[in-house]
Formats: structure tokens, sequence, C-alpha cells
């Protein structure tokens, strides 16, 4: 498979994230979601409206979500509504809960450990999607790029819980570790394959805790900001922002790769790329 583009910039703004996009060549169709973190209520690192809210207008996107799998402030519609208006996303965009009305399925094309992937139901209003990920690290995953942003979460609450249980939801915190893994990477194959390329693909290394934004109690961030990096492929996107954090000089650094590595967290990247919806090997274009 050919090397795919990422583009990389150090810019750190809202004007900076539509530059990144622009730099893809690419105009999404029709009804455009866009799939973000919206925040655990709690959370201090979570990337803000204020900063998605240029790229949000000018795809005339609406900002989708889905219900999680575990306690806290988003795990009914109800709540997660309360924190999409408590953290601002409301006031920024239209927003769907897409989960709300029940679950889509999707194939999983030769899955490793699913054969099916359970999304919410309103994914199927739209067209294309704009991928907007916060890289920093996961209790479980390791890190969370774009490709956890779009298995487990665009996955319902009860995909969520059957990612987690590689294929059974009754197992979500006790199944294999490796086979989660995997199973995230057959999710995240599902919904590419759903739009068929039309999709674009935005990662912000920015505020990186060892937390996701899924925590309402998270670690500060020790290592330094980096950047923004873009590109059409999810995977090789992914395996960028783990390259600028290995080859960084920050000291604080070894935080951030310490909670990768212990939770394997390389393993998703090494399944998706079996998968052949990406590449690990890329080129980096810096703006």
């Amino acid at each position: 498979m050919a090397k795919s583009n990422v583009y990389f910039t150090k810019e750190l703004t809202g004007e900076a994230v539509v530059r990144m996009y622009e730099a893809l060549g690419v105009s999404l169709p029709g009804k455009v979601a866009v799939k973000l973190h919206s925040g655990e209520v709690g959370n201090q690192n979570f990337i803000r409206p204020a900063f998605f809210k240029p790229v949000i207008d000018l795809v005339k996107g609406t900002i989708v979500e889905c219900n999680t799998a575990y306690s806290g402030k988003r795990n009914t519609t109800k709540d997660h509504w309360d924190t999409m208006k408590l953290h601002g996303w409301t006031d920024i965009a239209p927003v769907d809960i897409m989960d709300e009305e029940g679950d889509l399925t999707l194939a999983v094309e030769d899955g490793k450990q699913i054969q099916k992937n359970f999304v919410g139901d309103h994914l199927s209003r739209y067209d294309s999607m704009l991928v907007l990920s916060h890289f920093k690290g996961h209790p479980m995953g390791g890190f969370g790029g774009a490709l956890k942003n779009i298995s487990i979460g665009i996955a319902s609450a009860y995909g969520k819980a059957y990612i987690h249980g590689a294929g059974v939801p009754e197992e979500i915190w006790t199944s294999d570790h490796d086979s989660f893994l995997e199973s995230m990477a057959d999710a995240a194959k599902s919904v590419v394959t759903h739009f068929d390329g039309k999709m674009a693909f935005i990662n912000i290394m920015a505020n990186m805790s060892v937390d996701c934004d899924c925590c309402a109690v998270a670690e500060d961030p020790k290592i330094g900001d980096i950047g923004i990096l873009a590109s059409l492929d999810p995977i090789a996107l992914d395996q960028a922002c783990l390259d600028l954090v290995y080859s960084s000089d920050d000291p604080g650094k070894a935080d951030l790769i310490e909670r990768i590595e212990s939770r394997n967290g390389v393993h998703t990247v090494d399944a998706a790329a079996a998968l052949s919806f990406g590449s690990r090997e890329y080129e980096l274009i810096t703006l």
C-alpha cells in the first residue's frame, strides 16, 4: 500500500484546524457529521467548542456523539444532552446523540474479533464525516486518536460494551485485552467502509494527559503540546502522532509512553493496518 499523506502544523488555533482540513483537498459531500469528544463532566483536558467552531462552520456540520456504557454524565441520553449544553457544544452547531433512538448494525468484513458493529442509528442520516480527535492517553486503550474515535466513539452504548467485550458485551471489563484492541480496529474498519472514502481526519496533539476525555478525574498533562495533524487515512494519522510522541525531546513524554506501552496501545494500529483500510506508512508534510 502506498504511503499516505499526513499534514502537520505546530500552530494550535481554530484557524489552523481549518487550514489543515483545506490541505486535504477534499470537500465532504451532503450532510456532514462531525465526530468529536463531548468531554466527561469534570474533565479539564477536552478540546473546547471555540477551537473547533471554525472548521465545523466551514463544513456546515452537525456534531455527533453516542452515549457511554459506563457511569457518568453521558451514559443516558438526557444526561448526555445536559453535558452537551453544559460544555457549550449546542451553542456552536446542531448536535445529534446518534443512539438516542437505537442502534444500526454495520458489517465488519474479515473482522479479527467481531463481524458486526453496533453504532448509533442516526449514523444513516449522514453522507460524510469529519473526525476531530483529541490525541491523548487512555486508561484501557493506551492512547486515543482517530481509530478510537471512530470505533468506540461512534458505537452505541451497547456497541461500546460489544467492542470492549470482543463480541461478548457481558465481558465489557473482563475480556482478553488484545482482543478488545483488535475489536476496536474491526469496528473502525466498518465505519470507514460505510462512508466509502467520504471521511477526513484531524488529530489535535494538545493537553495530552495519560487519561482520556472520558475521565471525570484526569491527570494533568506532563508532555507539552505538539500541534495538529490531518489525513484521509486514520491509521497513518494515529501512527504519525505516536511517532511524534516518541521522537519528542520533552522529558514529560515518558509519562504518556508508559501509558501507551503498558496497555499495548500500538496493537490497535497494528490490527487496523492488517485489515488494510489504511497504512502505517506515511509522508509527513509540514505546513
